[in-house]
């Protein structure tokens, strides 16, 4: 049984870049090389939806230096190697609060949604600036004008208020780096997850590590609550 979707917390880059006596901004550069790599392995066996944590709301208390790495190489990333990243039949769509992000970016993440918005075979979601809870209450937010015409609200309304509306909820979530949390991502599209948690941090994480979790999650009996 292939997933149609897979969460990925992609932990560990500043962690690998200290073992490897590198600057922190080497392991971020590396993780984006993995990153390249797992959705090549992903369209590979038929995944059809990859969704990864790459800055959550958290992330802006770093460093002002680390921050600024991290923006530049999102800008170059969003420049230079969006075609790269999506190939001919990837949808690209950016998850969470994007007002924190300077105007250029904003301006050419909007640029590679609209280049990819009729791509069909496959969706990658990258979560920048992305909570959880700040995705909830930004959900309930947008359903106030709404519950006033509704007597109900079904938990259908509320997701196609989500950042994730239009984006299958993730059957597996991994995480690399060897925590054992979740971390604020997806909190309410992952109620029924399989969870993989692996010590590997994200730069080194194999083709192997893939194939076997993917294997595992064959074997697992979901039934959700059944």
């Amino acid at each position: 049984m292939i997933p149609k979707c897979i969460g990925i917390i992609m932990d560990g880059n500043r962690r690998w870049a200290m073992a490897h006596s590198f600057p922190t901004y080497e392991g971020h550069k590396k993780g984006y090389e993995k990153l390249k790599e797992v959705v090549g392995w992903a369209k590979e066996v038929g995944v059809k939806v990859l969704v990864v944590y790459a800055f959550s709301t958290e992330n802006w208390n770093r460093t002002e230096e680390e921050v600024s790495y991290l923006m530049d190489l999102f800008r170059e990333v969003l420049k230079n190697e969006i075609e790269t990243l999506s190939g001919e039949d990837t949808k690209i769509r950016f998850l969470g609060t994007r007002n924190r992000f300077p105007e250029d970016m904003q301006a050419l993440m909007h640029e590679a949604e609209e280049k990819t918005k009729d791509k069909k075979e496959f969706t990658l979601g990258i979560a920048l600036s992305y909570g959880g809870r700040a995705e909830i209450i930004s959900a309930a937010q947008a359903l106030c004008s709404f519950a006033s015409s509704q007597k109900e609200i079904a938990e259908a309304d509320f997701a196609n208020h989500l950042f994730t509306v239009g984006i299958a909820d993730p059957d597996i979530i991994i995480r690399t780096g060897g925590e054992k949390r979740l971390s604020n991502f997806l909190p309410w599209q992952s109620v029924y997850s399989e969870l993989f948690f692996i010590d590997t941090f994200w730069p080194d994480f194999s083709k192997k590590e893939f194939e076997m979790i993917l294997a595992e999650f064959g074997e697992r009996e979901r039934r959700r609550g059944k």
